[in-house]
């Protein structure tokens, strides 16, 4: 399989274990080579976010042209957007790319309970889910999206994480365009260091699809590299740890 060029328009996190620091270190670690379109900049830690700089919309298409023109794109992964005005931006910009696959993490709210999205950007994101390849909320942001059906009638592709729900045993569904169901369970990995999990696997299932995988199999194998990092985490900072980045082969 060729390198996979991974475009990421995201936000980036000071503290290196979510955001764009995060995804480079994901997409590093499945082989393939790292872009960056950063949409906003946050002050942030293991403990919480302090501060959110949207970058200007000029600036964020600035970097992605920038890119496009020279690199050139196998696949984008968008994570946390700074404000409504460049969710529909970069929607236009995704328009020109239609045979590109997107992978759409909507992040809303931080590991640390910090709120990342507001009102006015959430309502935006309508445009992304629909362009999206596959759409990853967990469960507090698919209802803040409106709920299953709401998000299985816009999207091609769901990806439904269960981390959050109550249990032992973490059950992860996927809806594919044709409306097949995947399912894949796992034992909880009980640990404070799960800061950039959605991120992570966002970033590792975008690689994957950017070397031709089947998205099944990119999920599959997005899975089990979470899964690795979290088992690998570095135990630094005082709240919600970072994850380790394990680099191909990895062992889950």
């Amino acid at each position: 399989m060729s390198i996979a060029r991974v475009l990421i328009i995201a936000g980036s996190d000071s503290g290196g274990g979510a955001g764009i620091q995060a995804d480079i270190k994901a997409v590093t670690g499945l082989g393939g080579f790292a872009m960056t379109a950063i949409a906003a900049l946050t002050a942030q830690n293991t403990l919480g976010v302090t501060g959110v700089l949207p970058v200007p919309v000029d600036f964020v298409l600035a970097q992605m042209d920038a890119v496009i023109a020279d690199l050139g794109v196998d696949v984008v992964k968008i994570g946390m957007i700074g404000g409504p005005d460049i969710v529909h931006a970069v929607a236009d910009r995704l328009d020109d790319m239609p045979d590109v696959p997107v992978v759409f993490d909507p992040v809303m709210i931080a590991t640390s309970g910090s709120v990342l999205a507001d009102d006015a950007t959430i309502a935006a994101f309508g445009r992304l889910i629909r362009r999206a390849t596959l759409v990853t909320p967990n469960l507090p942001e698919l209802e803040a999206l409106g709920g299953e059906a709401v998000v299985r009638g816009q999207a091609r592709g769901l990806l439904i994480k269960g981390g959050h729900a109550e249990g032992e045993v973490i059950t992860d569904r996927l809806i594919d365009a044709d409306g097949t169901e995947h399912i894949w369970q796992g034992s909880r990995i009980t640990t404070n260091a799960d800061h950039g999990t959605g991120c992570t696997l966002a970033s590792a299932i975008a690689t994957g699809l950017g070397r031709g995988m089947s998205l099944p199999d990119a999920v599959a194998q997005a899975r089990d590299y979470v899964r690795a990092a979290l088992s690998c985490a570095p135990g630094l900072g005082q709240g919600r740890g970072p994850m380790g980045f394990p680099l191909t082969p990895f062992r889950v």
